[in-house]
């Protein structure tokens, strides 16, 4: 029966269910008494979810805690082995496939290189099929315990009622690619497991907004900055995030052809693979066969001599011209969106670190209107490398939560769960 809002008593259980999951989750260990007040529910409330989630095998006991003159409360805890994700990074360099446990520890790895960048869709389709397979095995788990398969991608992600999840990656040559179809084709896990396409600036979004340095904000930009270049956009409007082709802003009229095809767009000039060719055309060189991390690191160490010496002058001189083009891109961010945190990840981004920092920070401020480059903080993502790993796996987990702590597959408006912020 819906009441006047709509919601029905199954949507009220549902909600209460999902209130003390993410509480137990992101503030746990909690009591039965800490948690009415952190939900909001009454304790009879409580007490009835709680025993709802126990009997399940969702939650488990983690200890007691002294209460005033009464008997100890019992801790409540999520229990991490009551289910699994994978996620997926379909990168630059390499695709990556982590099996995680419900408290998102890392249960197992399996890596595929990417030769010379190549994105043949049969090539990472196997990557992934394989990947998955391998880390089940080395953990153990069986396929029909998984909560799901989250998967980021570079590209802008539909979803379409016949095909699932569809990928248009105008730069790695993907033109509406069927990925989800493809992935279930052959597949050996049960139909019943869902896939959460989505991407990859959005995944690395999803982890930095609930562990890294985006947590608590309500309004942040988290940049990607690998080969290209994009971001997730968290605000008050669009709190579940959204991907921003970012790269592809125009930051110079006829400029240096981008890799989509354009002139003149940002990752033109700021991603890792126009970076290098810059230094490659001013004389910059690498190790024969060097990949794009390695040459980048090699670039590093030449214009940020570790041991104190004299910078090598044409590779200072293209990082400064490179921080200055980030900087300018960040500040139509700055501009259009108002942030109060822009985060810095992605392989490239960290390798340029702290060092790259302050002449990014001081360009976006000198392109920036004062006001809101008054109130923006530029800083590093906290997640390391496997950022956009772990949050692939939050998505089939967020969508895990928000049904109550049941599995259901992808809301059919989009290529998979929206990114969620941590609840406040």
């Amino acid at each position: 029966m819906a009441g006047r809002n709509g919601r029905t008593v199954r949507d009220l259980r549902r909600g209460n269910r999902t209130a003390v999951l993410q509480r137990l989750y992101f503030d746990g260990p909690l009591s039965r008494f800490e948690l009415g007040p952190a939900t909001g529910l009454s304790s009879g409330s409580v007490s009835n979810v709680v025993a709802e989630l126990i009997g399940d095998g969702l939650v488990e006991e983690a200890g007691s805690v002294d209460s005033d003159g009464g008997r100890p409360r019992i801790l409540l805890r999520v229990a991490p082995g009551s289910g699994h994700m994978i996620g997926v990074d379909v990168g630059e360099t390499r695709v990556r496939v982590g099996l995680f446990d419900l408290t998102l520890t890392e249960l197992a790895r399996a890596e595929r290189p990417l030769e010379q960048q190549r994105y043949e869709v049969d090539g990472i389709v196997r990557h992934v099929r394989d990947g998955i397979a391998e880390v089940l095995a080395g953990a153990g788990i069986g396929p029909g315990r998984l909560l799901g398969v989250g998967i980021g991608v570079p590209g802008i992600v539909e979803r379409t009622p016949d095909l699932g999840a569809v990928v248009h990656g105008q730069t790695i040559g993907w033109d509406a690619v069927p990925l989800e179809r493809l992935l279930r084709d052959g597949s050996e896990l049960p139909g019943s497991v869902p896939y959460f396409i989505d991407n990859g600036a959005r995944t690395l979004g999803q982890a930095e907004m609930w562990f890294g340095a985006g947590r608590g904000a309500g309004n942040a930009l988290v940049v990607l900055f690998g080969s290209g270049v994009g971001a997730c956009l968290v605000t008050p409007e669009v709190e579940h995030g959204r991907a921003v082709e970012w790269g592809h802003l125009t930051v110079r009229v006829r400029g240096r052809r981008c890799r989509c095809g354009a002139l003149g767009c940002l990752e033109a000039y700021a991603g890792a693979e126009s970076l290098l060719a810059r230094w490659f055309e001013a004389g910059g060189s690498a190790p024969r066969g060097a990949d794009e991390e390695t040459a980048l690191s090699v670039m590093l160490s030449g214009a940020y001599p570790a041991d104190g010496g004299p910078a090598d002058p044409v590779a200072l001189a293209v990082l400064d011209e490179t921080a200055e083009y980030v900087g300018a891109g960040l500040s139509d961010l700055i501009n259009l969106f108002q942030p109060e945190r822009i985060l810095i990840g992605g392989w490239a981004g960290l390798q340029l670190g702290t060092r790259f920092l302050p002449a990014v920070r001081r360009h976006a401020a000198a392109y920036s209107l004062r006001h809101p480059a008054e109130k923006v903080g530029i800083e590093l993502g906290r997640l390391g490398p496997d950022a956009v790993t772990v949050g692939a796996a939050i998505l089939p987990l967020a969508d895990f939560f928000a049904h109550g702590g049941r599995r259901a597959g992808p809301a059919p408006e989009s290529g998979g769960t929206p990114a969620r912020s941590v609840p406040r």
